[in-house]
C-alpha cells in the first residue's frame, strides 16, 4: 500500500493537506467528500457518473493527468465556473502519479 499527499483548497479558500491511500480504488470526488472537504450534499450530487460538474476542481499544478472523455468534457461544457484548467473530480482515479497534486475545488452553481 502506497499513501499520496494532495493539496485540496476548499471552497471557503481553506487548504486541505490529505494523506489518501492508492489501494481502494477511489476517485478525487470521493476523497473530498471523505474528508468533508464540501458540504455535505455539493460534491457528488450525481454519484460519480460525470452527470452533474459538482465535483469539478480546477487543477493548481502541472500533471499528466489523464485525457479528458467525451462524457466528462461534454459535462464540463454546460457547467458553471468552467476554467481552462477544470476536471471533474470523480473521473481523476488516485495512483501513486497523483503524489503531490494540488487543487481547488469549483464554487457550487
Amino acid at each position: 500500500m502506497q499513501d499520496i499527499n494532495i493539496k485540496i483548497t476548499d471552497r471557503n479558500g481553506e487548504l486541505h493537506e490529505v494523506v489518501v491511500p492508492t489501494d481502494m480504488s477511489m476517485n478525487l470526488m470521493e476523497v473530498i467528500r471523505s474528508y468533508e472537504i464540501a458540504e455535505e450534499g455539493t460534491v457528488g450530487v450525481c454519484g460519480g457518473m460525470a452527470m452533474c460538474a459538482s465535483c469539478q476542481v480546477y487543477v493548481e499544478n502541472d500533471f499528466d493527468l489523464p485525457e479528458m472523455d467525451a462524457e466528462e468534457d461534454a459535462m464540463l461544457g454546460e457547467a458553471y465556473h468552467v476554467q481552462e484548467n477544470s476536471r471533474l473530480g470523480c473521473q481523476i482515479h488516485i495512483n501513486s502519479q497523483l503524489d503531490g497534486l494540488e487543487v481547488i475545488v469549483a464554487p457550487y452553481p
